[in-house]
C-alpha cells in the first residue's frame, strides 16, 4: 500500500475553456469497477451530443485497477493524462471524465494533454479530499480514578477519543496510526501504571475531517 493515499469525500464539476472548446471535469468517488462504468455511461448519456467523453478511473489501495479513453481523441492525449493526474496526485478509488464539446480549433497533441491534465486538477482543487490513513481501533478499561490520566495522555499525544461508555470501570475507544500504537501502549502503561487494559486491537482504516478521525 502508498504511504499516502488519497480518496474523494465529495466529488466536483470543473468547466475550463480553451480556444473555444469546452471542457468539463466531473469526479466522483467510487467503490467498484461497476460504479465506475455506471458513472461513464450516466455521463455520455448526459452530454450525448459531445465531441468526446474521455475517462480515467483507479481502484485499490495499490491501484489494482486502472482504465482510461480517448473516446476519439487522438491516441494518448485524453485518458492516460487524466490517468496520471489522478495517481500522481495519490487519488485512489476515483472516476473522472472531462467532456469536450469542441469549438472549432484544433489544439494539437500537446494542447490537448495539456488540456486535459488541467481539467481533472481543476476538478480536483474543488473536491472534498481525505487522507486514509492505516491504523488501529483500541478499545481501553481504565479505573475512574486513572481516566483523567488518559484524557491528558491523550491531549499530549494529539489523540481523540472516538466513544466514551461509563459502567464499572470507564471504558474509550480510540483510533490512531498503526505506527504511533507501540508509543500509546507505553504511555498508557505509564500513565496508569500497567492498570489499563486493552482489551481490543482491530486494525481499521480511517481520516481526519473537522479535526475529527473517522473510520473508513
Amino acid at each position: 500500500m502508498e504511504k499516502q493515499i488519497k480518496i474523494i469525500k465529495k466529488g466536483a464539476v470543473t468547466e475550463i475553456i480553451e480556444k473555444k472548446s469546452r471542457f468539463i471535469a466531473e469526479i466522483i468517488p467510487v467503490s467498484s469497477e461497476e460504479e465506475a462504468i455506471q458513472f461513464i455511461e450516466e455521463i455520455r448519456k448526459k452530454n450525448w451530443n459531445a465531441t468526446h467523453n474521455c475517462y480515467a478511473y483507479t481502484l485499490g489501495d495499490n491501484n489494482e485497477i486502472q482504465r482510461f479513453s480517448d473516446d476519439g481523441e487522438p491516441g494518448g492525449t485524453a485518458g492516460r493524462p487524466m490517468l496520471e493526474v489522478l495517481t500522481e496526485n495519490h487519488m485512489h478509488d476515483a472516476a473522472v471524465v472531462v467532456t469536450r464539446y469542441f469549438g472549432g480549433t484544433l489544439l494539437g497533441t500537446g494542447g490537448l494533454i495539456r488540456t486535459y491534465r488541467r481539467a481533472v486538477n481543476a476538478a480536483l482543487e474543488n473536491c472534498e479530499i481525505l487522507v486514509k490513513l492505516k491504523g488501529c481501533l483500541l478499545t481501553v478499561k481504565v479505573s475512574y480514578t486513572d481516566y483523567g490520566k488518559i484524557q491528558h495522555m491523550l491531549e499530549n499525544m494529539e489523540m481523540r477519543m472516538l466513544e466514551t461508555e461509563y459502567t464499572e470501570m470507564v471504558q474509550l475507544t480510540v483510533v490512531l496510526e498503526a505506527e504511533k500504537k507501540e508509543a500509546f501502549a507505553a504511555a498508557l502503561r505509564e500513565a496508569t501504571n500497567a492498570k489499563a487494559i486493552i482489551v481490543k486491537d482491530e486494525e481499521v482504516f480511517f481520516a481526519h475531517t473537522g479535526g475529527k478521525p473517522v473510520l473508513l
